[in-house]
């Protein structure tokens, strides 16, 4: 089967606003989360046309994956590497100490990315006397603030106030501190996580004790890979402990980590490494450094201290799974009107500070049963219902509609996709999860939401909070709102979304995107004396009114709780 893609003008949707005493009713069924492979957004879509249409499709900004191929990234000799050290602790002003933060920090951060605490919680840190070892005890104290739980090994301890105060702190945190002759012979049955953090990339020479003993007995888990047995995953600071610093492995003797967590720039041995997953930390290179050695370094995405180097190792979509762990979701203690409930999960997720949680997909399912989706924005939500604004005419009557809208979010860590699946009569359709992280961004203390809702005559919605581990699911009636209200809403947007609703005819088939350029530059001239931009007959909103709530919280092992509002008669009124 051939396939033709076509280049489709870009959908700039937006959205924007119950009444009666509600019932409460109590069930409690297992709910698993379906996948599926569909995805869409308000993206640019493709016709058969031109390569750069082609690679404007395909490009993507990824939170996590700014990952870029590493021989595309600079890597330091052991020289050039000394000198930007140098040059950092001289005329820029940088203290060893706060180099130290910056590198511990970004080591947590990056073993936070890979592997999940509530997965790999037994930390063992191997620290050396030099600096590579106060990276180490570092990132230590940061894993236990992630909800870690570390253990130390600081066998040739350096008495400078630094260190010393380093220790002080772990020990203040009661992070077990353990000697070489107290760490058991085999590390696979009391730690889930090795970090190598004994020497970096100053050291010279044949690692003398404890060292050696201790790369020995990392190199003795790799037999744990022939006999498939479970075993901690090595993850070495900027240098795998014994390796020529540019050589890297020589005579391919030395450890194999899992992760590598280069600092500053990548150094030479790097190109050697082969494992899963390659991270650069350190965002502190200031563009003097950058430009006097020609680095070319990826960008870090947000706020991140680390950013991944290389291609992420393809994951087992079937072992994806989530155990969650919440409290009890009791009748006695939700709100009595399913509003004032619903407002009380979408506020903390604003509290949480996560990227457009009002992100959601709108799906419509034709005569012919075949759904489609298409990221809009919900702008706001009263007793009247839900409101969101579209293209009248790219749904055409359609007789059922959904809508799922969706963020995910969670601390540092970048986790796992959520999945739900909706069961819209006649058939059963599984929302995209595979969204652009612009909607749908992950962290282990934020919360996912996920609207769906099934449309003309009646709708369906559902959010899910991955915070809490909730879910929402509201049925009702939609109807389209007023010219008036439409036309209010359409003037409140920037005067640059009003004139992409009105170039941007969603889904028709267009020759490429400088078709919408050159429209939006036509109208953008001749609305540049601020006159009143007119909102185009085919735009405007529509008004979801609930009939049914559904709240659902997650439990272990899929025992999850549901409580369900419906509306009763009291008078003859509902």
């Amino acid at each position: 089967m051939s396939m033709t893609c076509s280049l489709l003008a870009q959908s700039l949707t937006l959205a924007y606003h119950y009444n009666t005493s509600p019932a409460i009713k109590s069930t409690c069924n297992p709910f698993s989360p379906l996948v599926s492979n569909q995805s869409s957004s308000s993206s640019v879509f493709l016709r058969p046309v031109s390569a750069p249409a082609i690679r404007a499709f395909c490009s993507k900004s990824d939170a996590m994956s700014s990952a870029q191929n590493s021989d595309s990234v600079s890597h330091l000799t052991q020289r050039e590497a000394a000198e930007i050290d140098e040059t950092l602790m001289g005329p820029l002003g940088f203290s060893v100490d706060q180099l130290m933060e910056l590198a511990g920090l970004s080591v947590a951060t990056s073993i936070a990315e890979a592997y999940k605490a509530s997965e790999y919680d037994r930390v063992l840190a191997i620290c050396g006397p030099g600096n590579n070892g106060g990276d180490g005890l570092v990132a230590a104290r940061q894993l236990y603030h992630f909800g870690y739980k570390p253990f130390v090994c600081y066998p040739k301890r350096t008495q400078k106030p630094l260190y010393t105060g380093l220790v002080t702190q772990l020990e203040s945190l009661s992070i077990p501190f353990l000697s070489v002759e107290d760490l058991p012979l085999d590390f696979s049955k009391d730690f889930d996580i090795i970090v190598d953090a004994m020497f970096g990339f100053s050291f010279h020479g044949t690692p003398r004790p404890p060292f050696d003993d201790l790369i020995k007995r990392l190199l003795c888990l790799h037999g744990y890979d022939q006999t498939r047995q479970k075993r901690p995953v090595i993850v070495s600071v900027d240098i795998p402990s014994g390796w020529h610093v540019e050589e890297g492995d020589i005579g391919d003797e030395g450890i194999k980590p899992d992760m590598l967590v280069s600092l500053t720039a990548p150094k030479l041995c790097a190109k050697k490494f082969s494992g899963p997953h390659h991270f650069l930390g350190g965002r502190f290179v200031p563009p003097v450094i950058a430009h006097k050695y020609k680095l070319r370094l990826p960008p870090y995405p947000g706020t991140s201290m680390c950013v991944r180097i290389g291609k992420a190792p393809s994951v087992d979509i079937s072992a994806l799974r989530e155990n969650y762990i919440s409290p009890e979701f009791l009748e006695e203690q939700v709100e009595s009107d399913p509003i004032n409930q619903f407002r009380k999960w979408f506020d903390d997720a604003i509290a949480a500070g996560l990227r457009e949680p009002n992100a959601m997909a709108l799906s419509t399912v034709g005569k012919d049963g075949k759904p489609s989706s298409r990221m809009v924005l919900l702008k706001g939500v009263d007793r009247d219902g839900f409101v969101w604004s579209v293209m009248y005419f790219y749904y055409n009557g359609n007789a059922a509609i959904k809508s799922v809208f969706g963020q995910m979010f969670s601390s540092p860590m970048l986790q796992s996709f959520l999945n739900a699946g909706i069961n819209i009569s006649p058939i059963s359709f599984v929302p995209s999860v595979n969204i652009p992280r612009s909607f749908w961004y992950s962290t282990s203390t934020g919360q996912v939401k996920s609207w769906c809702k099934r449309w003309l005559p009646v709708a369906v919605e559902t959010s899910i909070f991955t915070y809490q581990s909730t879910t929402v699911r509201v049925e009702g009636s939609v109807e389209k709102v007023s010219d008036e209200e439409s036309e209010q809403y359409f003037h409140s947007r920037p005067r640059g979304s009003q004139i992409g609703a009105i170039v941007s005819k969603q889904s028709s088939v267009i020759p490429g995107r400088h078709v919408l350029y050159q429209q939006y530059k036509e109208l953008e001239e001749k609305f540049s004396d601020w006159s009143l931009i007119p909102k185009p007959e085919f735009w405007g909103g529509y008004r979801l009114k609930p009939e049914l709530f559904e709240f659902w919280q997650g439990q272990t092992s899929r025992l999850h709780d549901r409580l369900q509002y419906s509306p009763q008669e009291i008078n003859g009124k509902r």
